[in-house]
């Protein structure tokens, strides 16, 4: 039953962070429309980062804890990454340069949207396989 609460756990996390990175990319795209003003774009982006590197710190860490090695080491590329932007000081948006990285970033963040699609299919499936074990 632990091992069904920690795929169940690991669903919900994995959902959330999908949900911050689409969050940021409709931002992205509004800036990119000309819907919203590079102030309240980076303001709003900015605002989510934080809670996406934390989230994807504490998942990582429960699949540590549990012995899901697999899950583990495939999340752990995106948390260095995380912590390498964090320790630089490079993880949140410049309003002033808004326009200048739209591109880059756009690309960054549907690449990590694409990961963590992958990731959380995968743990749909690993929660779909312990429930079937029970």
């Amino acid at each position: 039953m632990g091992d069904l609460m920690s795929w169940l756990l690991s669903f919900f996390f994995h959902g959330s962070l999908v949900g911050l990175i689409g969050y940021q990319l409709m931002c992205l795209a509004d800036l990119e429309f000309d819907y919203m003003n590079p102030y309240d774009s980076s303001s709003r982006i900015n605002r989510v980062i934080l809670p996406e590197f934390i989230i994807q710190g504490v998942l990582c860490l429960i699949h540590l804890v549990t012995g899901h090695w697999f899950m583990f080491l495939v999340s752990l590329p995106y948390l260095y990454y995380n912590v390498r932007l964090y320790m630089r000081r490079q993880h949140l948006l410049d309003v002033t340069e808004i326009f200048n990285q739209l591109n880059r970033e756009k690309q960054l963040r549907i690449f990590k949207l694409v990961h963590l699609i992958v990731l959380l299919t995968t743990s749909i499936f690993w929660m779909i396989w312990s429930i079937g074990g029970i």
